[in-house]
This record gives structure tokens, sequence and C-alpha cells, in this order.
């Protein structure tokens, strides 16, 4: 395994010349370089030549982008923000050795690599993977003490990827940088920074010495299980033999779209030329387009379990008759023909699989719930959770965690499909924390082990001990609860391109529009949209998660919504943060007939807030009917609820507030409150659109959304147990 994965690795490195996504302007301007005594990372790598030189040669070599004549040790000399984790001298002459011993060069020596091309390559992976540049966003560089154990480096590196440190689970002392666990927890082919030399300041940066080669994994989902089968070994044979069988190992090769890399290259201007946006000082266009997916996939340890097999032995159809004598899928159909989406053993393998790549601390995204700081890494607290929209045919999966006084079995764990009833104030039982009372039927969950998840170049995999399926029963609990989307978590694009949930930058991201690219598969883009991504970051917003949608323009956009688990009328809310004049209105159309969505009542008027509708010809009485909830009258609070809900509003929930960590909750703001635009029959056999279109001339009026609800009726007209209030 061990092996494997190491000449897994260092083939991909040599047999492709990076299509390198770094970019810097042109030159370097070494105006900006320090004169003063104090060390630059050049300066410091350079003054200790005896264990950094092949470093030094290797960053002298190398190019910041193709369009720049300045080389990476230039860059690392002028100011900026800079994290270097810088190899050794020994740990390249060991790569090089790694290297004679698998027969991919004769001898160790940057000499004798079969012609220039594969050589240039293996350098600038060397060089790019090494660096993290976080210059253009003012992202301060990264000390050991800021890792956290098997989550993601927020800020990718010059190769655009993201590096994951491990601890040692015995020497808490030492540090991987990348890498596999083994079954025994141990960390294989991971980069060890040194005990002594970590953490060297520089004036633009910070030095992390390194034993080896930073080298994330170059392999794609696909090259990984295909690899499995070819060996008869790993943990996911049977996963990779159902992955082949369903024809997906073709989408699941799929990494960077090299469409949207010529059209910028091209200078195409609807694709580089981004409109400015009227409130916001800065504003970007994404710098690449890629893809990204998530596996659970039980492990092989499961199959032999459940089939008396040897995972070698076990085929498509001996899994298919199984998910069949279990009663999983009864509508699917039973035969050989597993691309086919009504396959059974299509539907069972492709709800293990979604399409965005999740790292570990982001399976869950937590910001601004009640009582959580996001900042001060404390620990978790009310029942959080993300809803996906899964590959193959589409159906809801949920991702939950919450803090371990919350649980009911004190578990701090991240789950799929778990279905908790709270304690909340209107079941009038004295508890109103959120903290987990009960659990659905069926709506345990099943823990991912996020200890043992492989990082491959487009993808995760998560192992799992129990059968994922959307059985009759998971159905039935989601259409038990509400179900709120994050509207940044609708779009794949936002997770797979470092947009979503970044952390270490405020963003302001703008979309091309899809008269000439479409950027984002699930929504449709009308001329005259300016469709943008705004983060908040720490500007205390009233948004769940802290993010947005902005649009601007004369804009019309249609969505393509995620499938309801059941048969029933839902109610679909928006939520939206009235308290700026500079909102727009809008008339709102739905249906399943993309190109004929029938209208939902009158524009949809986002200047209207709880108490006053904010015009640019002034402030004027709403027609909503908010009040401010009085203490200890639950019965007066459900009476101005009742009278909103009659208007289509709804107050904010109380889940979360503005500032992390803060105590001014949705649910008390006047300005932050629900919109109920559409209550119709829905069915999860038919695909539902949403199109806003502006009714304003004024091109600087803002279309905003922070998130949607579905709502089934068996919710929010249930007269034994009321809709709770978070």
């Amino acid at each position: 395994m061990k092996n494997r994965n190491k000449k897994g690795l260092l083939v991909s490195l040599l047999v492709c010349l990076l299509a390198l996504p770094y970019s810097c302007k042109e030159n370097i301007d070494m105006e900006n370089q320090y004169t003063f005594q104090e060390y630059t990372i050049t300066s410091y790598l350079e003054e200790h030549e005896a264990t950094y030189s092949e470093y030094i040669k290797l960053l002298s070599e190398i190019k910041v982008s193709k369009r720049s004549s300045s080389s990476v040790l230039q860059l690392l000399s002028a100011r900026g923000k800079y994290t270097v984790f810088a190899p050794s001298n020994e740990a390249i002459h060991n790569y090089l050795d790694s290297l004679t011993r698998l027969g991919l060069i004769s001898e160790p020596s940057w000499d004798a690599f079969p012609n220039e091309q594969k050589l240039d390559s293996v350098r600038q992976v060397i060089v790019y993977n090494s660096i993290i540049d976080g210059t253009r966003d003012n992202v301060e560089p990264y000390t050991t003490s800021s890792f956290q154990d098997e989550r993601e480096i927020d800020y990718p590196n010059m190769n655009d990827r993201k590096l994951i440190p491990y601890y040692d689970q015995n020497d808490k002392s030492i540090i991987y940088i990348n890498g596999v666990k083994d079954k025994d927890g141990n960390i294989q082919n991971g980069a060890i920074i040194d005990a002594d030399n970590r953490d060297i300041y520089t004036v633009n940066g910070y030095i992390h010495q390194v034993h080896d080669v930073v080298a994330p994994s170059d392999e794609t989902m696909t090259d990984l299980l295909k690899s499995y089968i070819e060996g008869n070994e790993g943990d996911y044979v049977v996963a990779a033999k159902m992955l082949l069988a369903t024809g997906l190992g073709d989408s699941l090769t799929k990494d960077k779209d090299e469409r949207y890399e010529e059209l910028k290259v091209m200078g195409d201007e609807r694709v580089n030329d981004l409109p400015k946006h009227p409130t916001e000082t800065e504003g970007r266009l994404p710098e690449h387009r890629y893809y990204g997916y998530t596996l659970f996939a039980e492990t092989d340890d499961f199959w032999r379990a459940t089939l008396g097999k040897e995972p070698k032995d076990i085929s498509p159809a001996d899994v298919q008759a199984w998910v069949v004598s279990q009663g999983f899928y009864p509508n699917a159909k039973v035969d050989n023909d597993y691309s086919n989406e009504e396959n059974a053993l299509n539907q069972f393998f492709t709800y293990h699989l979604l399409p965005v790549k999740l790292p570990a601390n982001k399976l869950v995204i937590h910001y601004n719930e009640k009582g959580y700081n996001y900042k001060t890494l404390m620990s978790f607290t009310v029942p959080t959770y993300e809803l996906y929209t899964t590959m193959g045919k589409r159906r809801l999966l949920k991702l939950y965690q919450c803090g371990k006084r919350f649980s009911l079995e004190g578990s701090e764990g991240i789950f799929i499909n778990r279905f908790p009833e709270f304690n909340t104030d209107r079941d009038r039982d004295g508890k109103d924390d959120y903290s987990e009372k009960s659990i659905l039927t069926g709506g345990e969950g099943i823990e991912v082990n996020t200890e043992k998840l492989i990082s491959l170049k487009n993808a995760y995999i998560y192992p799992i001990d129990k059968p994922l399926v959307y059985d009759e029963q998971t159905r039935e609990n989601f259409q038990k609860q509400r179900l709120r989307f994050d509207v940044a978590g609708l779009f794949p694009e936002f997770m797979n391109n470092n947009i979503r949930a970044n952390r270490s930058v405020y963003l302001c991201m703008g979309f091309p529009i899809d008269a000439n690219y479409k950027y984002l598969d699930d929504v449709d883009l009308e001329e005259g949209t300016n469709f943008f991504y705004l983060s908040g970051l720490d500007r205390n917003w009233n948004n769940w998660q802290g993010d947005e949608l902005n649009v601007v323009g004369q804009y019309g956009m249609t969505f393509r919504l995620p499938p309801v688990p059941k048969a029933g009328t839902y109610e679909i809310r928006y939520a939206v943060q009235s308290n700026s004049s500079y909102r727009g209105m809008c008339q709102v159309y739905f249906g399943s007939d993309k190109e004929n969505l029938p209208a939902m009542g009158i524009p949809l008027d986002l200047r209207m807030g709880g108490v006053t509708r904010r015009t640019s010809a002034g402030n004027f009485p709403s027609i909503v009917g908010w009040e401010a909830d009085k203490v200890n009258d639950d019965e007066y609070n459900a009476e101005v609820d009742k009278k909103m809900r009659a208007n289509g509003f709804m107050k904010g929930p109380k889940i979360y507030a503005f500032t992390p960590g803060g105590s001014n909750y949705a649910r008390d703001s006047e300005n932050t409150i629900r919109r109920i635009i559409v209550r119709e029959y829905m069915v999860p056999e038919k695909t539902y659109y949403l199109k806003f279109k502006t009714v304003l001339e004024d091109k600087t009026k803002q279309f905003f959304m922070d998130y949607i609800e579905f709502c089934a009726k068996e919710v929010y007209d249930n007269p034994n147990t009321p809709e709770d209030l978070w």
C-alpha cells in the first residue's frame, strides 16, 4: 500500500506537464526588496546554503508563472506574506533516490530525466507545492501554532492545492504536511516538519524546514480506485468495482475546466472583465474552475463481513443482489445496465457521491451559530448541518454536527443523515437550548471517519462502517424537518474553487454570464446580470454563515433547486436582510418547466423590513407586522408570528448571531426576515426552478439572498408540534 501510493504519486508527477495555476504580475518589483539586515526568506535560505542549496537552485530556475520573467527566488526576496515548507538538501536527494529505486530515472540526479519537459514539470511541482503566497489577499503567513490536525490550511499553495497538517498520534510535536493514514493511524508519505527549524521568522513570512518534498497526491479518484482493482489492495476494492460498473470513471477524472482557462488566456472580455459592484471596493473573477468530488464509502472490511467473500471475489452483481435483498430501492431496475440511473446498483453507489470536494473541516460549516465563535477554535455548540444533492439520481444528503453538550451521546462527530428532535421553546417543557432530545426512527445517522480520509487531487474519500442508503425511512425523516440551504451551498463550484467558507480572506467574487460561458451549473444568468458572491468575513453582517448572493444590473436568473424528499405541499422561504435602501424589487417565478415558469404573486419588495420599508425616496412603514418578542410570553409571540405569516413573512431564526460568538440574534432583528415565496405541491421525481427578474430600471439596486428553506406542510401546519423558532 505504501509503495503503491508513493509510486503512483511520483509517476503522476513525471508523466504530465502541469498547467500551473499560479499567476502574478509580469515582473517582481525589486524596489520592494528589503534592504535592512533582517532576513527575507531568500536571504535566510542563502545564509543557510549548506542546508538549502538544492532548494535555492530550484527556486532560481522556476519562474513565478508562464507570463513572468522573474524567478520564485526573486519573489521570495520581495515584500509579501509567504509560508515556505523548505526541503533540505537531504530531502531532495532522498526524493531523487526514490525516483531511481522506482526505475523512473537512471540515477539520483537532475541530469537523469529523459527529457526537459518532465524535468521542468517535476521541478515546478516541488517549488509550487512548497509555498503559500498570501500576498494578494493580505493573508498572514502560517505558523505551526495555527495548524489544526487533519484540517486543511485555508489558503492554497502556488500550485493551487490545499495542504493538510497531521499530528503524530504518539508525539504531537511531530507534524506532517499531507500524507495518508494507514490502518494503524500512522502517517505515510507525509513531509515531516523539522522539530528545531520551524516557525523561522523573516520580514516577509515564515519558513518551516521539511525532511521530505511536499507532494500532495496528483491522483484523481478514478486513478486511485482503478489501482485498487489492479493490485487487489487498499480499503475500497469493492467501491472501485462499483465506480467502474456505473460508468462514472471518466467523470471522476475531471479536475480543471480547460475551457475556462482558454477563455481567460484568450482575453475574452466577458470572462475577464468584471463590472464593479456598486457598494464594494474590490471584486474578482475566479482564477480557475475546478471540479471536485466526495465519496463516503463502505470499506472492504464491511463488504467482507456482509457478503462473506474476499473483496477481490465480490462483483457488482453481488452488491446489487444484496441491495435488492435489503429492500433499499424497491422501485429500481434490477439488471446489468449499471450505468442507468434507474438501476439498483447505480442508485446505491451514486448516493455515496457528491459533486463537491469537502475537506474534513468543511463537511459542516461552523461560523456564527449560537454560542460559537470560529476565531477562537472553541468547542462546537448547537446542532448545525449542511444539505447536498448527490450525483446520479438527485437526492438529498445531510451532514450534521453539534457540540458534545448538545448531543445525546456526548459526541462531536460528523454524521450523515442524522435526524434528532430538539429541545425547543414551543415544546413547553421548559428547555430551550436546541440540544438533542430524541432521535427519529432510523435517524441515528452514520458517523464519518475523518481520521482515515484519503486526500486526492480532485476528491476526498471518507470511510463509513454502515450502509448508506436513501430508503423510505430516510426520505420520511427529511420531510419531517425544515430544510435550510445556505445559498452558497447550492453551488458546488463555490466549495471546489475555495470561494465558500474561505476564512482567510474577504471575497467579492463575480461570475461570467451564460451568454458566453456557464461557470455555475445550477443557475442560468441573463444578459445584464452582474452576479456576485460576498463572503462578509468579519463584517458582522446579519447573515447565516456570514455570506450572501448580491446581484445587480438588469438581472434575470434561474436557479435549479435541490430535490424534495417526498411528494407533498412545501413552502419555499427566502431569507433577506432588508436594512438597506440598495435593495430592489423582483418578480418570482417557479415551476418544473424552466422555459415556461409561472409568476408567483406580486413582485417581491426586498426593501420591506419588519417595521420599515427603505427606499431611495425615504423610509415608510412596512406591512409585515413585526414586533419584538416579549419575555416569557410565548402565546403573544406566537400570535405575532401568525400575523406575520398571514402577510407572507416570518422572523429570522434563533440559531445564529450576526457577530460570531455574539448575542445579537436574527430572530430579534426587524430587518432579518424570511419571505414565503412559494407554497406548492412538489414531487421528488421532478426538477424545480426559481427565477428572479428585476422589475426596476435602476441597475444599482440589489437582489440579495442569504438562504432558502423547504418546509413540508407536516411541519409548518402541524397542530400537535408547532414548527420551532430555530
